[in-house]
């Protein structure tokens, strides 16, 4: 959920395709989950606000991801509302996910006329947001033509968005999203073969070493392809409580008050994790075609072509549920396989939307925004579409999807999330449960809300990212014979790369945050 800039507002850069992977936020976890209803959402309109709404504006949107089928449809009656509460329409250009990162960053270099825009930490808000691109948000402007949003959202959301002291960002307003990575995985074939529960590294390969050898044409696990193997989040990130610097091989960590920087790479950690990987990729753990899928994983899993793959807690409960409809005689487990690590939270920058800093109605925006999230009628037309054509409501704050509901739920919607979302009524137990161990292991740190700025070592990043993707995955997916000399060549060419020149300039922006932020 966004928050914008400077009389606009936009994103962060998280980093590779991976990244978008990891945020909830992502293309395969846009399942809806919710919370309680708030009170005093119900509406807001010119009246609330003292603004003069009196010349109609049509407002252009920018969004992520394909245009929904029903797109006609659905964002024909939020105009209908739209106009008679703030004499406002959208109209809502969407940019598919193969090619959004080359035309996102054109949009501003062009000056192209728009009003609002999806952004987030991994979709360059904080770059955008340095560059210019986004309108700055004050409090006064917030105050008055949010005041739905002003009133609701905690003011952690609000500082967390700030880029610089400065705000740019209408950020998305729900309590918890968990950022841990968690396995998800055919319960029925570990059942079936009477193996132990999935609860760690040792325990997952069992299951892997028995699907290969039971079940012919399925692929134990399905990856996701970035510059690390998907299963790093789990059994490095997580389980040693680091907190890793995207598009850089460097990672802090969670208890280190003074944020020293390491090289991951250049850990015991890493290197005994690099046998194990070597172990599931002779034993047929993920296709030796690994470097080149182009699979989405919840399709791959849904139809029975891998067995497990790791993504967000949202991301399993969208798997659990397309599973129960394909397949009904599946079972699909959900284990968290670092289970007695920290929890995290995504800060308010996971998904957001900005006003375009050339928007040319940006109060109006500013009330459109507001109500879209905060307005019970038009947040559940955003988000789920029609009832009784997309979904079907249980009651306020509980929804069951139609075979209609992929005809428009395709985008990133995510930016409007608020306290007015609905939770799916077939909400799996498992997740339920996970989520109130989670509760108590939820930590806070320092250096949560820091974000790297590479604009000093863009050479030097791309240098380093490119060596990550050409030596780093083949190690890390077990396909280099002799890990101790892969690594070694790993590390000699992220050097030759300039990685010391990033982990400087980083150790000295981390010193800075900490010296600001005492």
């Amino acid at each position: 959920m966004t928050t914008k800039k400077s009389w606009g507002i936009v994103l962060t850069s998280l980093l590779a395709a991976s990244m978008m992977l990891s945020a909830c936020g992502s293309k395969d976890s846009n399942s809806g989950t919710a919370t309680s209803t708030p009170q005093g959402t119900s509406s807001s309109n010119s009246k609330d606000t003292g603004a003069d709404t009196s010349k109609p504006v049509e407002l252009k949107m920018i969004l992520l991801g394909p245009k929904p089928v029903d797109y006609d449809l659905v964002f024909g009656e939020i105009n209908k509302v739209l106009k008679q509460k703030v004499n406002a329409t959208l109209q809502t250009e969407f940019l598919d996910w193969s090619d959004w990162k080359q035309k996102y960053p054109l949009k501003f270099a062009a000056n192209e006329d728009f009003d609002l825009v999806y952004t987030a930490n991994w979709a360059m808000y904080a770059d955008q947001a340095n560059k210019g691109g986004f309108l700055e948000l004050t409090d006064d402007l917030l105050a008055k033509y949010a005041p739905l949003a002003w009133k609701s959202m905690d003011k952690v959301k609000w500082d967390q968005a700030k880029v610089k002291n400065k705000l740019y960002m209408f950020p998305y307003n729900i309590p918890n999203e968990y950022k841990e990575k968690l396995l998800i995985y055919r319960e029925d074939l570990r059942e079936k073969y009477n193996l132990p529960p999935i609860t760690d590294g040792a325990s997952f390969e069992k299951f892997t070493d028995a699907i290969v050898k039971n079940e012919k044409g399925v692929t134990p696990f399905g990856p996701t392809l970035a510059s690390m193997n998907a299963l790093d989040t789990p059994l490095l990130m997580q389980k040693n409580n680091w907190k890793p610097i995207d598009g850089t091989p460097f990672a802090v960590s969670i208890g280190d008050a003074s944020g020293k920087v390491f090289d991951i790479y250049d850990t015991p950690q890493f290197k005994e994790l690099l046998t194990y990987y070597k172990n599931l990729a002779d034993n047929g753990t993920w296709m030796r075609d690994v470097l080149t899928y182009k699979g989405s994983q919840s399709e791959d899993f849904k139809s029975g072509k891998i067995a497990s793959f790791s993504h967000t807690l949202s991301s399993a409960v969208s798997a659990v549920a397309a599973v129960k409809t394909a397949h009904p005689d599946w079972k699909v487990g959900i284990a968290d396989i670092a289970p007695d690590s920290k929890k995290t939270i995504a800060i308010s920058t996971q998904n957001g939307m900005s006003i375009h800093a050339s928007s040319k109605s940006p109060e109006r925006a500013l009330m459109v925004l507001d109500l879209l999230q905060n307005d019970k009628q038009l947040h559940d037309l955003m988000m789920y579409g029609i009832e009784g054509t997309h979904y079907t409501a249980n009651g306020s704050d509980l929804f069951t999807k139609t075979d209609k509901f992929g005809s428009f739920n395709t985008f990133t919607n995510w930016g409007f999330q608020s306290p007015l979302n609905r939770q799916e009524a077939t909400y799996p137990q498992g997740a339920k449960d996970i989520e109130n161990k989670w509760k108590d292991q939820v930590t806070h740190f320092k250096l949560e809300t820091f974000v790297f700025d590479s604009t000093k070592v863009l050479n030097e990043v791309s240098n380093v990212s490119n060596v990550m993707t050409r030596y780093g995955l083949p190690l890390e997916y077990g396909l280099i014979k002799d890990t101790d000399k892969g690594l070694a060549d790993l590390q000699a060419q992220l050097k030759a790369a300039g990685m010391d020149k990033i982990q400087a300039e980083l150790q000295n922006q981390i010193n800075t945050f900490l010296a600001e932020n005492k």
